[in-house]
């Protein structure tokens, strides 16, 4: 199951802007000839954080999300000020720990649902018994690993 690892405060230092090639779409075929084209810069903390009072960035421990491209030692950007809606991914509360998971809404309830098919979905049929922590918006995947 995937857990909820770390819970760190985004820090929001004078932002670092970062080189942006124009077009932002980045060719996974063959190269763009449009690649030597630079754009200015982009601001990370205004691109990946909309709201700065209630985003925390959390680390992912466990396989339960693979399929979500979640994957163990990711970090999550999770807004806790954002409504959950179906299919969003969550950050919930079951038995006092944190968990990350796919909500789902059923007419027989909430389902928390794991994209990883060694795992079993979690039922819960009263959705007042479940706290959803908050709803992640960004998955952070270091590829060097």
């Amino acid at each position: 199951m995937a857990h909820v690892s770390n819970i760190c405060l985004v820090d929001f230092a004078p932002p670092v802007a970062h080189p942006l090639l124009a077009p932002v779409l980045v060719a996974a075929g063959y190269p763009s000839p449009a690649q030597d084209y630079f754009d200015g810069t982009l601001n990370l903390n205004t691109h990946l954080i909309r709201d700065v009072t209630s985003t925390f960035v959390v680390r992912v421990s466990g396989d339960s999300m693979e399929g979500a491209g979640i994957s163990d030692g990711d970090e999550l950007i999770v807004n806790r000020a954002l409504t959950p809606r179906d299919g969003s991914i969550v950050i919930a509360i079951l038995d006092g720990e944190l968990t990350v998971k796919r909500l789902l809404l059923k007419a027989g309830g909430v389902v928390l649902h794991a994209e990883n098919p060694n795992y079993p979905d979690i039922e819960v049929p009263d959705a007042n018994s479940l706290t959803v922590w908050g709803v992640a918006e960004t998955c952070l995947h270091d590829l060097r690993n």
